[in-house]
This record gives structure tokens, sequence and C-alpha cells, in this order.
């Protein structure tokens, strides 16, 4: 009989597990905010480029991780078949919040506004994951179809920030030779069998980090090409699936050890990014959460009726009422959002287009209270019972 974990491990297994030091991090940011903000501002100016552009690097290597797996044998992307609605849906979850945001900034005549129109766009994996197992249950086949959803939507934001959202002068040459450079060192290290993930974190990966700082690219986006060419298992076990903490390939045992560090990772970013004053409550955060909140759905509603006329497959067991709340569930774009509020803003706006960021978790909210209505998940046995 295996012997349970002490109490303080769980809780923090649990935290890590559900991304919940994020959350803690913002909460501590948006207090030191209000109540210091002097000293705040010290500290998230001291700590912001460590945080964003050298941390979250780790967190968008285990993003790319997760999509470069579904697309293996197995994987909810390695069938065209199998993912074609969900990656239809997924496109028209980011296209309907895009073209929403812009619609509001076009009638607003903000200046600045309209470029934030990708913050939207995002839905955090982790927490829409966790309200949808919340409503649905773990069986329920509206979870994986949101995980998919989310993992596309992922793949579609790393692509943004790439392309919108340079951080300085664009030199797209060095960033190429350079990158490029990072991932023959990557290649050649798994041609040589190379099998701790060291020496393509430390190797490949500066310098592709590097590469894209001086290209003028945002530079977490530095192991997203490296992630691929790490030795790594034949099939996808699906993600969240317990049996990958059995693997033992050079890829699963990177996200084995930078598992706990990126939740401390995120910890700091929720400090350093967080902190907004209460006040700053303006058009830009009302653009980014009415855009989430009503985009999402009706994009993703859209795209999965478009979809089923053109005869692409729905999972057995979801209704059309799981989908509006899988849409309203994918709303939550925290994590992700943040960042692009980061990288799309400057001056009022930014503090403004954080706190529509923050305000996106009311989105599982609306889905816990819109699953209650339409009776779909647990409220619909609830109702049966």
């Amino acid at each position: 009989m295996v012997a349970s974990r002490p109490l303080p491990l769980r809780i923090y297994r649990t935290l890590v597990d559900n991304s919940a030091l994020l959350l803690v991090g913002a909460v501590i940011a948006l207090a030191w905010a209000n109540l210091s903000p002097g000293s705040y501002a010290r500290f998230a100016h001291a700590l912001h480029f460590a945080a964003n552009d050298v941390g979250m690097a780790f967190f968008f290597a285990l993003a790319a991780k997760e999509v470069f797996e579904s697309t293996l044998p197995g994987g909810a992307l390695g069938s065209g078949r199998r993912a074609a609605l969900p990656v239809l849906a997924a496109s028209g979850g980011m296209l309907g919040p895009a073209l929403l945001f812009l619609g509001i900034a076009h009638f607003l005549a903000i200046p600045g506004l309209a470029r934030g129109w990708a913050i939207p766009c995002a839905t955090d994996i982790a927490f829409s994951a966790l309200v949808a197992r919340a409503i649905f249950g773990r069986g329920h086949p509206a979870v994986p179809f949101l995980l998919l959803l989310a993992i596309v939507d992922d793949a579609l934001g790393l692509v943004i920030l790439a392309v919108f959202y340079p951080s300085g002068p664009l030199r797209p040459l060095e960033a190429v030779v350079m990158v490029g450079g990072g991932m023959a060192i990557a290649w050649l290290l798994r041609r040589s069998g190379v099998r701790s993930f060291w020496p393509y974190v430390l190797g490949a990966g500066v310098v592709s980090w590097i590469g894209l700082l001086r290209g003028g690219l945002h530079p977490a986006l530095a192991l997203v090409p490296i992630v691929p060419l790490m030795p790594h298992a034949a099939r996808d076990l699906g993600t969240f699936d317990e049996r990958k903490d059995l693997q033992h390939d050079t890829l699963s045992e990177f996200e084995h050890w930078w598992k706990g560090p990126v939740e401390v990772i995120l910890l700091a970013f929720g400090l350093v990014n967080a902190g907004v004053p209460l006040a700053s409550v303006g058009p830009a955060t009302w653009a980014v959460v009415i855009a989430m909140m009503a985009g999402k759905p009706l994009g993703i509603g859209l795209a999965t009726a478009a979809g089923r006329l053109a005869r692409l497959e729905l999972a057995d067991g979801i209704s059309w009422r799981d989908i509006v709340v899988i849409g309203t569930v994918s709303g939550i774009g925290f994590t992700v959002a943040l960042f692009f509020a980061t990288a799309a803003s400057a001056g009022p706006l930014l503090d403004q287009a954080k706190m529509g960021a923050l305000l996106s978790f009311t989105a599982g909210l609306a889905a816990a209270g819109l699953a209650a209505v339409l009776r779909v998940g647990r409220f619909a046995r609830a109702a049966n019972a």
C-alpha cells in the first residue's frame, strides 16, 4: 500500500496541477499595486525581463510540447478526421473575439486600442480545463473537445505572438539564421543520441533565444522550435493522461523536470504583470471582456455549425447546449491573455487591458450559470436525480 503524501505536499501538488500559483501571484500583485504602488512599480520593473522574456520561455515550451505531441499518432491532432471540427471551432473561437474587439475599437476610436485585438483570442488551457471538468465531469466528451480547442488556440497564439507582436526593431535575417542555427544544433544533438534535455535547452535554446531577441521577435518563444527536435515518444497518450508521468524520453523528462519550476515562474509572472490599480478599469477592459465573453461562444458556435453543414463529425455525446457552455468556458484567457496584453498595449491602455485579462475569470462563473440554466453536464444529472 502506497503511503499518502503529507498534507503540505498534497496542497502544493494541487496548486501546481491547477496553475493556482499564477492566481496567487496575481492576487498578491493586485493588493501590492493598490496598497503601495511605488514599491510595486520598482519591483515589477526590476523583474520584468527575467519573468517575461526568460522565464516564460519555459511556459511556452511546455505549451509547444502539448501542441506537438497532439500531432503524433494517437494524439488529438494525429488524425485529420478526428481533429477537423475542433480545429475549425478553435479557429472560429479566435476569429470571433478578434473581429468583435476590432469592431469595438473602431466604434470607440481610441488610438492604439485596436492593437490589442489578440488579447481576447487566448484560452488558458489549465484553468479552462479545470472549469470544464467541474461542470461536465471527467468522463464527458465535452472535456477533450475543449482541451483540443485550447491546444489549437495555443498553437495559433504562438504564431500570432511571433508575427504580430515583435519585441523591437525587426531583423528577420538575423532571427532566421540564429534560430535556424539553434534548430541545427538540436538536430545534431538528437542525431548524436544525446538523451539529456539540458544540451537542447542550454545549447540550442540559448542560440534560438539570442536570435529572437536580436531579431526583434519575442524571446519567450525561443524553445518552441527546439521542442519538436528533442527525442520524444512515438505516440501521444493524451493531455493530462496520468501515464505520461511514467514516460522517460527526453521531451517527457523535460516536462517532468520543468513542470514545478514553471509554476513558480507563473507565480513570478503574475507578481510582475498583474499589479494594476483597481481604478484602471476603462474602455480597453470592457473591450477585452466583451470580446471574450461574447466573441468566444459566438465564434465557436458558428464555426461548429459550419463544420456540421460540411459533414464534419462531432463527438458522440456533445449537444449544442454543451457547445454553448464550452464556448463560454474557453473565454477564460488569463495567462496568455495577460501575456498578450503586455506585448500589445502601452500607457493607460496597458493597465486597462491587463484588468480585462484578469476579469476573464468571470467566464468560468458565466459558464457555470449557463450550464445550470441549460442543464448540461453535472447539472443535467442533478436535475434527473
